[in-house]
């Protein structure tokens, strides 16, 4: 038998509210009551637009005599006519894995954020460091381009894309005491530096961009160096690893810092043979990996360091709503009258 219920229902069973549905006709008693329980849908206020961070996974430093990896693109906006119900689809890309066995520094993957206004954000992965010995001395494209590494008198660095990053820098070989001193991978702000014997000038990473909310992020990686006085390259500012150093009195790089996570410092030998690895690109700050001083060959243990994987950010003035839902796991971080929303896996954002 059916009977009449709150809400006006005339039903077998009786109707439920919650924070997002009240079906039927509720007297505004009832409806005071079901807030209170807060099982009664609110109004929403949802900001109007949205800053939003899309970084790529970095490229790899090269695995021998190698240049440092190539961040990860960086894309930063504005999305506007955000309303209630509007949904932003986020995939945050790895970066490329260490590079083994002297292999040149593999490429990072894309970042991509996803809304019928804003259409479709892709950052695209950064190119991987080159190696010894040629044809692999090129460093390769991405987002930022890797380093150059180091056979023959100089080996080019990879190109950036446009508006997401910057060029490697050029590598050099052969130069008094069979010195190799590799290029650096391209930051979100700067190109990879270029190595110079003459100069004393190590391939330093170049530097990342500073978000709002205040970390740096795509910081190249710094190019490793062999049987030189010269210091390996630093990892640029945003998390790019430091390069890796084999014999000759010098010393590796150190990692890129102001990052969400700093890049790891590159290793130093000066025994023969030894481990000379480049340090790994900061997690999910797309910083590039360092670039190796020696690889393993024969009885060298030293590697490319991988690179930073990527994240995605929204942020927004505090004073409105809180999304309504969330998925993937973000960290939510309310401070400074803003509310930031960063994701270091896919997911999405419903407001």
């Amino acid at each position: 038998m059916s009977m009449r219920y709150k809400g006006g229902v005339i039903s077998a069973t009786a109707p439920t509210t919650s924070s997002s549905v009240a079906s039927g006709v509720w007297t505004l008693e009832q409806q005071m009551q079901a807030i209170a329980a807060s099982a009664w849908p609110l109004p929403t206020n949802p900001p109007p637009s949205v800053s939003y961070l899309v970084v790529a996974g970095a490229g790899a430093g090269g695995g021998r005599h190698g240049g440092g990896g190539g961040a990860g693109g960086l894309l930063q906006g504005t999305a506007s006519s955000v309303t209630t119900g509007s949904v932003f689809t986020v995939t945050v890309g790895a970066g490329a894995p260490t590079a083994t066995g002297g292999a040149v520094g593999g490429i990072g993957t894309n970042s991509t954020l996803v809304n019928t206004v804003l259409g479709t954000v892709t950052s695209l992965g950064g190119g991987g460091g080159g190696v010894y010995p040629f044809p692999n001395d090129p460093g390769l494209s991405g987002g930022s381009g890797g380093g150059g590494g180091s056979d023959g008198a100089t080996a080019a660095g990879g190109s950036g894309t446009v508006g997401q990053g910057n060029a490697g820098g050029i590598g050099v070989g052969n130069q008094p005491g069979d010195a190799r001193i590799c290029g650096g991978g391209g930051g979100a702000s700067a190109a990879g530096t270029s190595g110079s014997y003459s100069s004393s000038q190590p391939g330093n990473g170049g530097a990342g961009t500073l978000w709002s909310d205040g970390y740096y992020y795509a910081g190249g990686g710094g190019g490793g160096n062999w049987s030189t006085s010269i210091n390996a390259g630093n990892g640029g500012i945003g998390g790019g690893g430091g390069g890796g150093f084999q014999n000759g009195g010098g010393a590796a790089g150190t990692g890129g810092g102001s990052a969400l996570n700093s890049g790891a410092n590159g290793a130093t030998s000066q025994t023969n043979p030894g481990n000379s690895s480049g340090g790994d690109g900061g997690a999910n700050t797309g910083g590039g990996g360092g670039g190796a001083g020696q690889s393993q060959y024969l009885a060298y243990t030293g590697t490319g360091g991988a690179g930073g994987s990527g994240s995605v950010s929204i942020r927004y003035a505090s004073t409105y709503d809180a999304a309504a839902s969330t998925t993937g796991s973000p960290t939510v971080t309310v401070s400074g009258g803003f509310r930031t929303y960063r994701w270091t896996g896919n997911g999405s954002i419903t407001f």
